[in-house]
Formats: structure tokens, sequence, C-alpha cells
């Protein structure tokens, strides 16, 4: 049950970074640099989004880990 709870917040908590903030973080970090080709534009912004959907996929697993430890069963060990 903690693993399921843990996958479902990760992939939801990847999904509202994906939709309301990767782009906005991404936009914003090719805005502080200066670039000699398009290139190198597109890469980093690239990287920084799939890094930031990252982050909140780790986020998500990491929340929804610890909240399934709640719903976990003692072990008997006697």
């Amino acid at each position: 049950m903690r693993y399921l709870i843990a996958m479902i917040c990760g992939v939801a908590s990847a999904l509202l970074v994906t939709l309301f903030v990767s782009s906005f973080v991404a936009n914003w970090v090719v805005a502080q640099q200066t670039f000699d080709s398009p290139d190198t534009v597109n890469d980093l912004h690239s990287f920084v989004y799939m890094a930031t959907n990252l982050v909140g996929l780790v986020i998500g697993w990491t929340i929804g880990w610890a909240l399934g430890a709640r719903f976990e069963k003692p072990v008997d060990t006697t």
C-alpha cells in the first residue's frame, strides 16, 4: 500500500509541476543567460524543464512515502 500511495503522489505532483511550474522556471533560467546559438538555448531550456519535472516527481514520491507509512500495519516479530 505504501508503494501505491507513493506512486500516485509522485505522478500527481509531477503532473502539477509540469503544468504549472516547469515552463516558468525554464523560461526564467534561459532569460538570465546570454547565448551564441539557438541550439544552446533549446538545450538549456529542455534540461531545466526536465530537471524541474524530476524534482517534482521525487518530492511527490517522498510525500507519498511518508503518507503511506501511516497506513502500514505493524509487523509482529514475536
